[in-house]
Formats: structure tokens, C-alpha cells, sequence
């Protein structure tokens, strides 16, 4: 073979290899741009800052193209680092999760809750600067004896056992009204009126004739006398059974005569609150003609409210404040409380006594009253009123974890006294617990939002979903995330 013909055997093989060669790296490329063409990306984050992010192609404030990401990456980095995917909540902080990946009714999507971020999903974040500017204030959950002071209105009425009716057990007229005036004071023992009757007259009589009798068989037998005394004894005994005064009886009995009018006597020291009795009229057994009160001592009627019926007991101190003697003061005992309620004004009755040795206590009158709950002390973990926030249907309270983060909590409340309310379930000693500015952390930060999550979680089964093997769903841009955060 000639030298030619080597050449061109030798430049033959070169330009195979290089077309080869080149034929590969055509082919190659083509490869490449399918399985480019195969991976759409999910989303563009900013080329300096991953937590920027846009679901269409954009440029950064620099020019610099957004970077794609697509699904395998961020499967792969949410597995890493977030954990397995718990469920999807509302972008906009509405009560409402689902399952699986879905949009908003303003084409969102659901934001993903993972392992690691369920419990600080709970959390309320607030800058220092915002607690310093809202004012925040918090206070330890402690112990503390709970003694309530618990005011009512109430009025002065009579002791219904210091009230007396005078009347008359036999039939009669008023010759003379001693006592005629309501509102009269009178003592124990004073004539009230003077009566004619002619039962009275009667029974006299009897009396005396009985007692002579008893003198004329002063000699008889001993049967004869003593029946005689036993008449005499009845004779007198009908008179003081119809009242009639022990110094009119033995004016009867040491002289010897008939009395013509006859006194009725008070029975007690007190005030006449009403006379029915008119001088010159008739009246029959059993008629009322005074009614007499003592009024030494009276009833003060206190109306307590329903809520306040367990911190009541008996003998109870009270203490009172009568309007017209705004610089005195009272004192009494709790001597009763009604079993009845009354339904219109959800009040129950409660009867203190009081003492009225100076009579300065007049039925009717009207007094602010004070029950002193010492006596009955609640030794229990509380927190101020102030650091519970009602909604009616549950409690709140928010709990310092650290410095800027709150925890909201449920409580149950029971007694409250003094400003203060005791805590059943939901706090622990020494827990902080935010007492001013707790419905500005609510305006400032998503609060309802992180309730509406623990009630998310509460409700969510434990069973595995089709989220557990699929990729977790990124956040938009920063507009979204402004929105959400507030």
C-alpha cells in the first residue's frame, strides 16, 4: 500500500471518530431538554432570599431572575426539614383544614402544617417593641384566699315575733280611748282603754257572790268548803283569762264592789302600729283594737342575687348603711335565708337581726348592705379578672412562654371575688399569665387563628391521609405572607 493511500485511510478513521463524537454530543443535549421539559417547576423563589417567592417567572429589585424549584426538591427539603405533613389550614387564618392540598375560594393555596410546627402553630408571637408599646403586664397564677364582700339593698321591717294584737274575748263598748294615736309609744302594763261590759258585770258578780259563799261555809264540812273555794278560784281565774289588769282584780277583791268599766293593758314595751279602736264603738270577741310592735329589736330583709347564695351562712355578720344616718353604723347577724327564689328578680330572701335599743332603726327604711364573707375563705389557685378574655361560650387566658411569645390556653373558671377568679382546669401554680393588654394581643396578632388550630387539632383522626407522601405546598410571595401573619 502506498503512502497516499495510508493517508487517506488514517483521515477516513479520524473524521468517523469526530462525526461519532459529535453525533453523541447532539444527542445528548436533545435528552436533556425532555427531561428539562418533563420537570415544571412548582414555583420561583428569589435569588437571595429562598423565603420570597412568586408562582410565575419574575425578577428580583436587582434584575436577577427568580431561581425555579420544582417538586422533588421540595419534597426532599420538607421531608428534611419540616417533617411529615399533619394537615392544610386556611391561608387567611379561617377555621378550616383539609386533608390534602386544596385553594382558598380566592385561588390559594393551603398552607401546610408539618410534625415540628403543630405546637408552634399555638404560639402568638409579638416584638418586643409591640409589648412595650401596648403596655403588656403580666402576673403569676397563685394561691390566694378568696373572701368576697357581697352588697345588697335592704329594708327595716317589724320582728313578726315582737308583734302583739290587743283584742277583746268578750263583747263590749269603749268607753274611753287612753291610747289614741298610731305610732304612740307605750310601756308594758299601761291601760290602752277603758270598756263597759255587761260580761264583765256578770262575772263579777259571780266572783263575789262565790267569795261570800266561801265565807258562810266557813264552818260547813270540809267537802262544802272546798267547793266553795274551787268556785271562788274559777270566778276569779275567768277574769284574768279575759285580761283584766292584776291591779284591778285585787282592787275587786279588797273592796268588795262591782266595777263598772275595766281597763285592757298593754302587754309589751312598744309602738302602736295600728288602732282600730274608735271611742264609743262596739266590738265582739276576737276584734282587733291595737296592734302593738316591740321594736327593740328588728328584721332587716336583704334581696341577694342568685350567684352570690353560696358565700351567705347563717350567723353571718352583716353590716349596714342607713341612709339617713350616713354617719352611723350598723351591725347584725344572719338569722335566716328563705328556701324560695323569686323568678322574676333571681333574688332569694335573706332575714338578718339587728339590735334597736335606740330605736333608730324604723320599719321602712332603706339601707345599702354589706355582707363580710371573713368567715368563709376560699384558699384557691386564681388569677386576676382581667387575664381572662369571655367569649361567652369559652375562656382565654394568654401564657408567657418566653419573652414575645404568648400560648393561648381554655380555662374553667369558678368563684370570683374581689377581683379575682378562681382557676378550675387549664392553669398550673406559676404559670405568667398576661392581666392588661390581652384583647390588644388579640387585635395585633392572629389569636382566634391559633384557637381555631388547637380546635383543628382536637378534631383531627389519627389516621394516615393521602398527605402523608405528598410534597409540602410553599408559601406565594411576601404579600401572602403578610397577609397571613396578621
Amino acid at each position: 500500500m502506498t503512502k497516499y493511500a495510508i493517508l487517506v485511510s488514517v483521515l477516513a478513521l479520524l473524521i468517523g471518530i469526530g462525526s461519532g463524537y459529535w453525533l453523541a454530543g447532539k444527542q445528548q443535549p436533545m435528552e436533556n431538554v425532555a427531561s428539562v421539559a418533563e420537570r415544571k417547576p412548582l414555583f420561583y423563589r428569589h435569588p437571595m432570599n429562598p423565603k420570597v417567592t412568586s408562582p410565575i417567572p419574575t425578577k428580583d429589585e436587582m434584575g436577577m431572575d427568580y431561581l425555579p424549584v420544582y417538586a422533588d426538591e421540595v419534597s426532599q427539603t420538607a421531608q428534611t426539614n419540616k417533617g411529615r405533613v399533619l394537615y392544610y389550614r386556611h391561608p387567611m387564618g379561617a377555621a378550616d383544614t383539609s386533608p390534602v392540598p386544596k385553594k382558598d375560594e380566592m385561588g390559594m393555596d393551603y398552607l401546610p402544617v408539618y410534625e415540628g410546627e403543630a405546637n408552634r402553630s399555638k404560639l402568638l408571637s409579638i416584638s418586643p417593641e409591640k409589648i412595650q408599646k401596648l403596655g403588656v403586664k403580666t402576673e403569676n397564677v397563685q394561691y390566694r384566699d378568696l373572701t368576697r364582700s357581697i352588697r345588697a339593698l335592704g329594708s327595716i321591717q317589724v320582728d313578726e315575733r315582737r308583734l302583739h294584737i290587743i283584742n277583746a274575748k268578750f263583747e263590749g263598748w269603749i268607753q274611753r280611748l287612753l291610747v289614741n294615736s298610731t305610732g304612740q309609744s307605750v310601756k308594758r302594763g299601761q291601760p290602752l282603754l277603758e270598756i263597759y261590759s255587761p260580761d264583765l258585770l256578770t262575772a263579777q258578780q259571780e266572783y263575789l257572790i262565790a267569795r261570800q259563799g266561801e265565807v258562810a261555809l266557813d264552818q260547813a264540812s270540809p267537802q262544802a268548803l272546798t267547793t266553795a273555794q274551787q268556785l271562788t278560784r274559777n270566778a276569779l281565774k275567768r277574769l284574768k283569762n279575759w285580761d283584766i289588769g292584776t291591779a284591778q282584780l285585787q282592787g275587786l277583791q279588797e273592796r268588795g264592789l262591782v266595777i263598772e268599766t275595766l281597763s285592757l293593758q298593754s302587754p309589751v314595751n312598744g309602738v302602736v302600729m295600728d288602732k282600730p279602736a274608735v271611742e264609743g264603738m262596739r266590738f265582739m270577741p276576737g276584734e282587733v283594737l291595737f296592734q302593738i310592735a316591740d321594736l327593740s329589736r328588728v328584721w332587716l330583709m336583704v334581696d341577694v342575687f342568685e350567684p352570690d347564695l353560696e358565700w351567705v351562712k347563717l350567723g353571718q355578720e352583716v353590716s349596714v348603711n342607713i341612709k339617713a344616718y350616713p354617719d352611723k353604723s350598723f351591725h347584725g347577724k344572719v338569722s335566716f335565708i328563705f328556701p324560695t327564689l323569686n323568678t322574676d328578680t333571681r333574688t332569694v330572701k335573706v332575714r338578718v337581726d339587728m339590735d334597736n335599743a335606740q330605736g333608730f332603726l324604723k320599719p321602712g327604711l332603706y339601707g345599702s348592705v354589706e355582707l363580710l364573707t371573713t368567715q368563709q375563705r376560699h384558699r384557691e389557685l386564681s388569677v386576676p379578672d382581667s387575664a381572662i378574655l369571655d367569649s361567652g361560650t369559652r375562656q382565654v387566658a394568654l401564657v408567657q412562654v418566653d419573652d414575645g411569645r404568648f400560648e393561648p390556653r381554655t380555662v374553667k373558671i369558678g368563684h370570683q371575688a374581689n377581683g379575682f377568679s378562681e382557676v378550675l382546669e387549664g392553669l398550673q401554680e406559676g404559670d405568667n399569665v398576661v392581666t392588661r393588654a390581652n384583647f390588644l394581643i388579640d387585635a395585633e396578632s392572629n389569636l382566634k387563628s391559633a384557637l381555631d388550630s388547637m380546635s383543628s387539632e382536637e378534631e383531627m383522626p389519627e389516621s394516615k391521609s393521602p398527605q402523608d407522601n405528598m410534597p409540602a405546598m410553599p408559601e406565594h410571595d411576601a404579600h401572602s405572607q403578610h397577609v397571613m401573619g396578621h
